[in-house]
């Protein structure tokens, strides 16, 4: 059976989270960049004592939120990051850890109360069949949340042409040795993430809209997640964007209905429901 993986792409998120276990992050950050992600999640919805999980938990840092507010949660991972978020999570009893790919969980179909996954499928070779084996697991009527990257579908042209020009870099750096990518992707955390969203939040403070000025979203977050999403953006070979009518589209093919996207960044952050039957 041909998995749907990329056992570079892997190991590349290994060492990411290996680099960047997130034990740095302000404590404040971690909490309004869960309710960001989260706050279309149904959690009133949930019945009690659910079951859900975390399809790609890198280092934990959602599971850190999501699992004191569960019965469990299972913990899903194919990288060595799963050690990351072993240790992350060690006081909280009601996590299981399982270094597995997606279409590996395991726990049977129509069994969970929950799930999601937030900023892994577009890493994955076929993002559709990824999110199908997600909803499988999935009770009737339970939720799923899913964060994919977007294709500037809501920017103006000269937008889309930056970004462009940005991911021919990234497809330069990618496959450069490790310890060279993140040397350089580091420097693009300095003299390029930094700036522009310091420069945005400057003109914020003048009523300026920064919507569309490029990294304008890190202008209220500190520099460790600018250094942790440069290695990510430029360190990974494997990406793919969508449109949201594509996105709408996907999960409606993979069995989910009730789609609903968040109004702002991160975009495209949606949540649906399995279809019955």
């Amino acid at each position: 059976m041909n998995q749907n993986k990329d056992q570079n792409v892997i190991d590349d998120f290994g060492r990411e989270w290996e680099t960047f276990d997130q034990s740095q992050k302000p404590e404040s950050e971690r909490l309004i960049e869960f309710e960001t992600y989260f706050d279309i999640f149904p959690w009133e919805n949930l019945p009690p004592d659910p079951v859900g999980f975390d399809a790609g938990c890198g280092s934990g840092r959602w599971s850190l939120l999501v699992a004191p507010r569960v019965k469990h949660l299972y913990c899903i991972e194919p990288s060595n990051a799963i050690e990351i978020a072993r240790r992350n999570l060690h006081h909280l009893q009601n996590c299981s850890f399982h270094k597995v790919s997606i279409d590996e969980m395991p726990f049977d179909n129509d069994s969970m109360d929950f799930g999601y996954s937030l900023g892994v499928l577009h890493h994955i070779p076929d993002t559709e069949k990824g999110l199908t084996d997600c909803v499988k697991k999935l009770k009737p009527g339970a939720p799923f949340l899913l964060y994919i990257y977007y294709n500037f579908d809501n920017k103006p042209f000269w937008f889309k042409s930056i970004w462009k020009i940005s991911d021919l870099i990234r497809k330069f750096i990618s496959r450069l040795p490790f310890k060279l990518k993140y040397l350089l992707s580091q420097c693009f955390a300095l003299f390029v993430y930094y700036p522009f969203a310091r420069f945005s939040k400057l003109l914020e403070t003048f009523n300026i809209n920064v919507e569309h000025i490029p990294l304008s979203a890190y202008r209220n977050m500190s520099f460790y997640r600018m250094r942790t999403d440069a290695l990510d953006r430029f360190g990974t070979k494997l990406e793919q964007r969508f449109s949201r009518e594509q996105i709408t589209d996907m999960m409606k093919r993979a069995g989910l209905e009730n789609i609903t996207f968040s109004p702002g960044v991160p975009y495209w952050c949606a949540v649906g429901t399995k279809k019955p039957g």
